[in-house]
């Protein structure tokens, strides 16, 4: 047995297709088929809905095959509420489910019956899950579940680990310890770039250039999952992939803001095998055994290894059997972030960052959830909160600083009745201060904050209301349409009709070149593991076996100027059509790069250099101005940086975006009422106002401070700054040159993407592409590069 009787927690890490799912429910189907009894057993989280689904179609077959009398259901948002009522009357003795769905249940006054027999909790794709705020709800629902079943164990699944120690102190139950199970990891995988007639652009994020090779790949193998990292990219390459398809291979598309019929569609199609390729993004990275995949192309830099490795393993889900995957750069920097993120994986190298404390704005909406239960006791919860991995060093001071904000808004809206949520009962014990507010929590849990989105659904025929769901675009992409304007969606180009009762009304259109629809979803930077080993490949004796196109451009860069180094900050001076250029190669990813491009602008505003724009990549920010900077020193200083940073962020549209997440997450703004959804617009002018409020009034407030703290871990990026900083030291190399060097060259065509409409805007590309390549020294690589093999 994997188990021990004296283990409160165990943490299985085994390669994909190892069968660490199953060997995590062994146990249970044990116990179950022993003795079974009624009453919930099991509970199964997995940050999926088609896990969960994927799940119960896997653990049926061998529950019937050996006639045991297991009941197995699974529960999220979209089981209908027949199905959730009879749930919670009868509970199967295995629930699937997801963190948000759990901490629904845990909501209502009869969760302690729900789950007075449950015996093991398992959680699938706990890496996932600790990397947000999911993972922290979860574990906070975890702490609450030990408090009504002190002998509850659990057990957590992963296959991509870089700190098991850290993972396993984040799923026990604090203090107690968390046995660590490690299988053999199985073969390497057979990963490799893939070989194209076409060098990669010099800049961009789609991989379009490499259709034909990719298309020949789909050929040759039965099943092939082609990656991309945003859906707007996995959108166009799906779009031009099935217009050079002559020969009509079945292929499909799949991401997050796909309509559930069709993503629905596409998974059954690639259960029975009936697809050749799917084009997909992060919505299939988790462990669902999709048929016979047996290659995965990731288009473009994967960003993070262990994002990677989990990838790779769709591929060939079976243990002992190589993954096969290839690696399709969309630019020419990437070529040299593709062959360091396949050195990374082969030598098991995995990236991630130290786990943080869990977030206040969680812990403020777990109150209300237990308040929505039942009264509780101020200690208790406490006690239960930091027994929670995440929370195990939270202050009573910070833990009640969440109660008062709960209970009465903060010292600046104590006033407003709406912002009253508990009082304190003669007993002591806190409870809602309208026992109808529990509806409207109930109808806000999660942590997920949508971007704000409006339903895309073909228009309907005369006398129809409304046609086929195709999924949904950002609310601020549909207000900038206008009737017969074109976008792909789901694949297909289809025409803006009407905004019609908050849903985008549509029709089908072939003919023109569409707009590109703006899709919610993570923009990934590269991990700092993943750029120090680029840096370090780049001054390797003997450099790697990069594409030809890619040696040559690295050697030229060394010649006119010099190659970035691990220990120190390049910056490069030059002047470029009669404006001075400043680029600095930071290497900290996009959100850090162009908070970097804003702070030093700013420095350089106050040295009178008339700085006049900046464009930030992952390696690299490019700044034109006026006049020169001569002194690099003066304008990367940490000290004034932070000064600047700190007023430049007081007045933001960053912080107030932020700040409505926050607020969301902890309950201040609500969404979703019964009966009625406010709009994104809506909810962005309240919280507006709210900020503004809180900073004239209570700048101290307990919001205010988790937006700051979110901001700048995430969106604003400061801490990669920071490290970048401390890890330079104040050494900088500046290269001051008489023309544009070649690494600074791409950053150019950022800047020049100037919308052209027709078909003579990639002409137009190519040709800026061509002429500054040029003037960077790249001359011979321009006239060759196009017939050279990538």
């Amino acid at each position: 047995m994997l188990e021990r009787a004296s283990d409160p927690a165990l943490m299985l890490i085994a390669p994909t297709g190892g069968g660490k799912t199953l060997a995590g429910f062994l146990p249970s189907l044990v116990e179950l088929g022993s003795e079974p009894e009624a009453g919930l057993h099991t509970l199964y989280i997995s940050p999926l809905k088609a896990l969960a689904a994927d799940m119960r179609r896997n653990l049926t077959t061998p529950i019937s095959d050996m006639g045991l009398p297991i009941r197995v259901e699974d529960r999220s948002g979209d089981t209908t509420q027949t199905r959730k009522k009879a749930q919670r009357a009868d509970p199967p003795h295995i629930l699937l489910t997801t963190p948000e769905s759990l901490a629904l249940l845990l909501s209502y006054e009869d969760a302690p019956r729900i789950f007075a027999g449950l015996k093991r909790v398992v959680v699938d794709e706990l890496h996932a899950l600790a990397e947000s705020k999911r993972g922290d709800q979860l574990m906070l629902c975890l702490s609450r579940l030990q408090a009504m079943c002190p002998g509850l164990r659990r057990v957590g699944l992963s296959a991509t680990v870089e700190d098991p120690p850290a993972l396993a102190r984040f799923i026990a139950p604090h203090p107690a310890p968390c046995h660590i199970v490690q299988a053999d990891p199985g073969p390497d995988p057979d990963i490799g770039m893939l070989t194209t007639d076409t060098p990669p652009p010099w800049s961009g994020g789609g991989g379009r250039y490499a259709i034909p090779e990719v298309l020949e790949q789909v050929a040759r193998h039965k099943t092939t999952l082609i990656f991309h990292n945003t859906r707007a990219q996995a959108e166009i390459f799906f779009h031009e992939l099935w217009l050079a398809n002559a020969e009509g291979l079945p292929i499909g598309i799949h991401h997050g803001s796909l309509a559930l019929e069709q993503r629905k569609k596409v998974e059954a199609a690639m259960v029975a095998g009936q697809l050749r390729a799917v084009v997909c993004t992060g919505s299939l990275d988790l462990g669902l055994d999709w048929g016979d995949v047996d290659l995965v192309i990731q288009v473009g830099a994967p960003k993070n290894v262990k994002r990677l490795v989990q990838r790779i393993g769709r591929a060939n889900h079976r243990y002992n059997a190589p993954s096969k995957a290839l690696i399709l750069p969309a630019n020419r920097w990437e070529a040299i972030e593709c062959h360091a993120a396949i050195e990374a994986v082969l030598a098991h190298d995995l990236d991630g960052d130290p786990r943080d404390l869990g977030p206040l704005d969680v812990l403020c909406q777990h109150i209300l959830i237990t308040a929505c239960a039942a009264p509780f006791d101020a200690d208790t919860l406490y006690s239960e909160v930091t027994g929670a991995g995440p929370y195990y060093d939270l202050t009573r001071a910070e833990f009640n600083t969440c109660l008062d904000f709960v209970a009465t808004g903060g010292y600046a809206l104590k006033a407003y009745d709406r912002w009253q949520r508990l009082m304190q009962r003669d007993d002591r014990l806190w409870r809602l201060r309208d026992p109808r507010l529990a509806q409207q929590v109930r109808m806000n849990i999660g942590t997920i904050i949508d971007t704000d989105t409006l339903k895309v659904r073909m228009k309907g025929r005369s006398g129809a209301s409304a046609g086929k769901p195709l999924g949904e675009v950002e609310e601020s992409f549909a207000a900038s349409l206008v009737p017969g304007d074109t976008f792909l969606m789901g694949g297909q180009i289809v025409r803006f009709e009407s905004l019609r009762e908050m849903e985008v009304q549509v029709s089908r259109d072939r003919g023109r070149k569409p707009k590109l629809a703006v899709f919610s979803g993570t923009k990934f930077a590269t991990s700092t593991q993943l750029s120090v080993r680029i840096l370090e490949l780049l001054h390797r004796p003997t450099l790697p076996d990069l594409p030809t196109h890619t040696l040559d451009w690295i050697s030229l860069q060394s010649q006119v100027s010099q190659l970035p180094r691990a220990g120190r900050i390049l910056v490069e001076s030059f002047d470029h059509e009669e404006r001075a250029h400043t680029c600095i190669y930071g290497f900290a990813g996009k959100n850090a790069q162009q908070t970097l491009g804003l702070m030093v602008t700013r420095q350089m505003e106050e040295l009178g250099l008339g700085p006049l724009g900046f464009v930030a990549t992952d390696y690299a920010t490019l700044i034109w101005s006026i006049a020169p900077v001569t002194n690099p020193a003066q304008v990367l200083n940490a000290d004034q940086l932070q000064d600047g940073l700190e007023g430049w962020l007081a007045d933001n549209a960053l912080m107030k975006r932020s700040f409505k997440g926050a607020a969301t997450i902890a309950g201040l703004i609500t969404r979703n009422l019964p009966g009625k959804r406010s709009s994104g617009r809506q909810a962005t002018f309240s919280s507006d106002i709210l900020y503004d409020t809180l900073r004239k009034y209570d700048p101290d407030h307990l919001l205010l401070q988790i937006t700051r703290t979110e901001a700048m871990r995430g969106l604003i990026g400061f801490g990669r700054i920071d490290e970048m900083l401390t890890r330079t030291q104040g050494r900088i190399d500046h290269v001051t040159t008489q023309q544009v060097t070649p690494f600074a060259a791409p950053l150019f065509l950022e800047v020049g993407k100037v919308p052209v409409d027709g078909a003579g805007r990639e002409a137009l590309l190519q040709a800026e592409a061509d002429r500054l390549m040029e003037q960077s020294g790249l001359a011979t690589l321009v006239a060759t590069g196009q017939n050279a093999n990538g």
